[in-house]
């Protein structure tokens, strides 16, 4: 004959109670352990008994899973309550606010205005910041500044190289044309004077020096009552 169905409801006698307890708490923790190691999850237990004794079981320790529990659920409360998350945007748009605040200040005082309400280590900690802004400035021009200069050398070299072969080739013409000449009047008639004459190139003697080289001079860095301006001159070599 099977087992009859227990009506679940608190039992009156005290012993059948006690072991009624017993019996399933030891079956509820060993079913929490089952599951935390079947499935890999993070179980905790926590049972008081009529007397006020504990019993708990944790896959990991119960500490770790009520502040887990607590932090869900704290999180679950913001996002399911319009109130907390308008608040939570709010926060967020004064700290912005205040940011932005900050920022338009700094940037008032860097162009020189509203400097009344700073102290002398203000004024020495904004001057060190100029400072170094103009530094990194001035860097970068003369980084730009360099570059223009090598690559006007470059083409610089290539035409005086393009000139040259173009000079040879002059030289060469010419010497073909005394050549011809001297096949038509016959040799000793035509002087070099002579065959220069009849060519008519518009060319003038090309000068085979070094070509042009640009370089970009140190800065001279001259002190005033306003701001150090740095001189850049180009010089011909």
């Amino acid at each position: 004959m099977g087992r009859g169905k227990i009506v679940i409801r608190r039992i009156d006698n005290s012993t059948s109670r006690q072991v009624t307890f017993s019996k399933r708490r030891n079956g509820l923790l060993k079913k929490a352990k089952e599951l935390s190691i079947l499935c890999d999850a993070e179980v905790g237990l926590i049972i008081f008994s009529s007397t006020g004794k504990l019993y708990d079981f944790a896959s990991t320790s119960v500490k770790s899973v009520v502040e887990r529990y607590n932090k869900t659920k704290e999180e679950h409360y913001h996002l399911m309550n319009p109130t907390s998350e308008i608040k939570f945007w709010q926060r967020e748009a004064a700290s912005l606010r205040q940011q932005l605040q900050y920022l338009q200040e700094s940037h008032r005082q860097l162009l020189g205005e509203e400097l009344s309400g700073l102290e002398m280590k203000d004024l020495q900690s904004l001057e060190t910041q100029l400072e170094m802004s103009l530094k990194s400035v001035r860097m970068k021009k003369e980084q730009i500044l360099t570059g223009e200069i090598k690559e006007l050398n470059q083409k610089g070299n290539l035409i005086h190289q393009e000139n040259i072969e173009l000079h040879k080739k002059v030289n060469l013409v010419r010497q073909e044309n005394t050549e011809l000449q001297k096949k038509v009047y016959g040799p000793g008639v035509v002087s070099e004077a002579n065959c220069a004459s009849h060519i008519t190139l518009g060319i003038s003697e090309y000068s085979t020096h070094s070509p042009i080289n640009l370089e970009l001079s140190q800065p001279q860095y001259q002190k005033s009552d306003t701001a150090n301006v740095m001189k850049l001159g180009l010089q011909l070599h």
